[in-house]
């Protein structure tokens, strides 16, 4: 999979290098795929500057140092939860650009009842860019579904630094 993502990560890391800009990543349901992706690139230190695989409420805490009512009322595999991410990690990485992902890939239940197959990814850029794109694949294999959520979390960072 990650040979087959690599030329839209070097795609991604041309856009990134040529604005001179950094990005940090949240994954959740990917698992640490969109960023292993990105850390194809050689020379990846140049746009990318970190972030984590947030896959448990420690996690979440550590990477986003966030106060617990940060997120009232939200659930996982949200808009709203996802922007969040977004928000902090990029904020807490001290970079121009911050993608999160939160998603349910099926296998087994989402703490908090998130379908199997749902993946919300958030983008958060300069001047108060952001972008969402919720990807429903209806499937619950766990492994197809990290695949796809990775796939379409990528294409729309790719989308959002040609805007």
């Amino acid at each position: 999979m990650l040979a087959e993502l690599h030329p839209q990560a070097l795609r991604i890391a041309t856009l990134l290098r040529e604005r001179r800009q950094k990005i940090a990543v949240a994954d959740g349901a990917t698992g640490g795929l969109i960023a292993a992706s990105l850390l194809t690139v050689p020379g990846a230190l140049d746009f990318f500057v970190g972030g984590g695989v947030v896959y448990s409420f420690r996690a979440r805490n550590v990477l986003f140092a966030l106060p617990r009512e940060a997120y009232a009322g939200m659930r996982g595999a949200s808009e709203d939860y996802a922007l969040l991410q977004a928000r902090a990690i990029r904020d807490n990485f001290g970079a121009e650009w911050g993608i999160a992902e939160s998603g349910s890939v099926g296998g087994s239940s989402h703490p908090s009842g998130a379908t199997a197959g749902r993946s919300v990814a958030a983008i958060v850029g300069p001047d108060g860019f952001e972008q969402i794109q919720v990807t429903e694949t209806g499937s619950d294999d766990r492994i197809a579904n990290m695949e796809a959520f990775t796939r379409a979390a990528l294409a729309a960072l790719q989308d959002a630094l040609s805007a």
